[in-house]
């Protein structure tokens, strides 16, 4: 039975060959002009620059964790924790980077092809873009696979662990390092973007007066920077660490459910399926020339919608096959639709062709307060409907795996769902990280003063962009919930947690406290966005007041002070939020104890989700509502309803791009971090 894990080696070769193919064929498309290359090179440079430093910082944060470790697994001989967990903790982090580094790679290199394959036609610049998010997505997956199957492997024939449960309960705690990294990724990631973008559009479009991506704002490159290290290297740290952590928490619930090795078959079959699914879904992505948003979005969905279907048809021989029934189908069936809906339900709420976005955009003709009140409103009902398919999607998949009859089962129900919602993650990065490049795109049009045309369909590319990544962190969103209900269902069974009381007064608290830390979390993240913005606001003004030739473009803005500005604030501001997801734990299930732990953990997913997906919307509403209105709408550009929306949409940057996704980051870390800290709670007990 081990060996037939081998098809996750195939899997992740299929994965990466294909990343490697479309990368050949972006990098075939040709560059563009002089300007064009210059352009591309300068925010190249300064997305390597602060990739590098961010690494370095993020480093030795690493080694602290991994010699801490070390000193528990190998000072208590494997007794508090496994021997495996620190290398395990590295060997995560490492490809979660390499992830974020290759989709950043591609996306700098692909941002000038896009605008000039959009100079020839929206089709070519649709195909460009979507080609260089399916070699971050094929990464991704591809990289998460062969990390767990290398442990695998490893584990069972090199140091000769043959049984399931305790192959399980080891992998689980993998997750931990991918967690970490991601979490750094996205909050440093969207700190530097969202700093640089709001500096830009408040100071360049409403007191300047001049275009977006106009080369005379000295915060234009540290803008279009932002947009790879945030919206692509970030959003691939966390969609790896989504995708891994959901196959690990189903691996350690397989052997509980009593399905041995064949429940940890199972999820990397599915994943492996998903691959070859979402290969067959990209080809499928293709539109016609003077579309709507609504079109390219039908053209973008036609491939993640053709994907899903066909791992729905091929996951129901694999699960007969692996396990002998058609239980646990059911399961894998909610997943894959619960994901789907989560997509549409965004979509719905974030993109201009649905009256809610339509809507908000009018309200901006009455001034910056309705819009903001109606961006609030906006995001906070459209919970609603993500909440309910979550529901619904863990109560089915509980019942349908037989969990009222087995619990563990039950519970690998919920587990197996989440890996059916992420088993085409390829295609779904695919889609989301097509967005940034096309803003990038944008971005060169306009620097390098291409015709108006072309800006044109990169605005095209881009406002659906925006939709895709909202649809994106939606489906990250969704998926989190799932995975950290099987990674709390993990943690339980470690501290021996039959039930959480209510009633306790340590557990109250532990359940406030939950509650409480994603409102604080945000608070840290936005402050530090407002922060690093200020600075950046300050740096703008002072060169147009001390240099006035760059108005009349007879000086050249310094770029370089800008992108320092965002470097700088996003490596200093992204610690503490980092620090508080291990912080917290920790000081709980030490003080006290273990199911006061339990407490604070169900709070933060509660909060959590909720949170998230009401921040992830109200945000990529606001963009799309000023979006709408310079397609022409409302006033159109240069009217005082864009000055509003342009106001609107610098609040939402924040909510859509640093805050928002990265709960659904901390709620899983902090998860991961009880489960493996979990013998230390039993053996010190509640301080208090």
């Amino acid at each position: 039975m081990e060996l037939f894990f081998l098809i996750g080696f195939i899997g992740a070769l299929v994965a990466l060959l294909f990343a490697q193919s479309r990368r050949l064929v972006v990098m075939a498309c040709p560059e563009g002009n002089d300007r064009m290359r210059k352009i591309a090179s300068a925010i190249r440079e300064g997305a390597n620059a602060y990739l590098k430093q961010q690494y370095a910082t993020v480093a030795r944060i690493f080694a602290i964790v991994f010699v801490v470790l070390l000193l528990m697994a190998f000072g208590t001989n494997g007794s508090m924790l496994s021997k495996f967990t620190p290398f395990a903790f590295l060997s995560g982090g490492i490809f979660s980077m390499l992830a974020g580094y290759i989709g950043m790679k591609i996306s700098t290199q692909a941002n000038s092809r896009t605008a000039s394959a959009a100079s020839k036609s929206l089709n070519r610049g649709l195909r460009v873009a979507f080609a260089s998010g399916s070699v971050m997505g094929f990464t991704v997956v591809g990289l998460g696979i062969l990390d767990i199957s290398c442990w695998f492997f490893l584990l069972r024939f090199i140091f000769g662990i043959s049984d399931p449960t305790d192959l399980g309960n080891i992998m689980v705690m993998n997750g931990m390092g991918a967690s970490f990294m991601a979490l750094f990724a996205r909050v440093g990631g969207g700190i530097y973007t969202k700093a640089a973008d709001v500096g830009a559009d408040l100071v360049g479009k409403v007191e300047a007066g001049i275009p977006e991506d106009d080369p005379r704002n000295p915060a234009t490159i540290a803008d279009n920077v932002g947009d790879n290290v945030g919206d692509v290297a970030g959003m691939g740290a966390d969609l790896y660490e989504s995708y891994v952590g959901s196959i690990l928490a189903t691996f350690s619930l397989g052997p509980l459910a009593g399905y041995g090795y064949r429940g940890m078959l199972l999820p990397m079959a599915l994943a492996v399926t998903g691959i070859l699914c979402s290969v067959l879904g990209t080809f499928l992505v293709r539109t016609d020339e003077n579309t709507d948003q609504k079109a390219l979005l039908g053209s973008l969905r036609r491939g993640t919608y053709s994907a899903a279907i066909l791992a729905a048809l091929f996951a129901a021989p694999l699960t007969y096959v692996i396990l002998g029934n058609m239980s646990v189908y059911v399961s894998i069936l909610c997943g894959l639709a619960g994901g789907t809906a989560i997509g549409y339900f965004t979509e719905y709420y974030t993109s201009d062709s649905y009256r809610p976005t339509q809507e908000l955009s009018a309200s901006a003709q009455s001034g910056t307060g309705p819009l903001i009140i109606g961006g609030i409103s906006l995001g906070l009902k459209s919970t609603m409907s993500s909440i309910l398919i979550v529901a619904a999607a863990v109560i089915i998949s509980f019942i349908a795996a037989g969990g009222y009859d087995n619990y563990n089962q039950g519970l690998y129900g919920i587990g197996i769902a989440a890996v059916g919602m992420l088993s085409t993650t390829a295609v779904t990065v695919a889609v989301d990280a097509y967005g940034p490049i096309a803003d990038n795109a944008g971005g060169i049009a306009e620097m390098s003063g291409l015709e108006e045309s072309v800006r044109g369909i990169t605005d095209k590319l881009d406002a659906v962009g925006n939709t895709t990544a909202a649809m994106g962190k939606g489906f990250a969103i969704g998926s989190a919930a799932l995975t950290a209900l099987a990674l709390f269902a993990a943690y339980a069974e470690a501290v021996q947690l039959q039930s959480i009381n209510v009633l306790d007064s340590r557990v109250t608290i532990g359940l406030l406290l939950g509650a409480m830390l994603p409102f604080l979390f945000s608070a840290f993240t936005m402050s530090s966005v407002s922060r690093a913005a200020f600075a950046m606001i300050e740096e703008v003004r002072r060169q147009f007041r001390e240099k006035p030739g760059i108005m009349q473009g007879t000086e050249r803005p310094d770029y370089k002070s800008c992108v320092a500005i965002s470097t700088n604030a996003a490596l200093k501001e992204m610690i503490v939020p980092g620090l508080l997801a291990v912080a917290a734990p920790l000081a709980v299930g030490l003080l006290l104890g273990a199911e006061a732990l339990g407490g604070l953990l169900a709070g933060a997913l509660a909060s959590g989700v909720m949170m998230a997906i009401f921040m992830s919307n109200s945000g990529g509403a606001w963009d799309n509502a000023k979006k709408y209105i310079e397609g022409g709408h409302n006033g159109g550009k240069g009217s005082e309803a864009h000055k509003a929306a342009v106001v609107g949409d610098t609040v939402g940057d924040p909510f859509k791009d640093t805050s928002g996704p990265s709960i659904n980051i901390l709620i899983k870390l902090m998860t991961v971090i009880s489960l493996v800290f979990a013998p230390l709670f039993l053996s010190l007990g509640g301080i208090l």
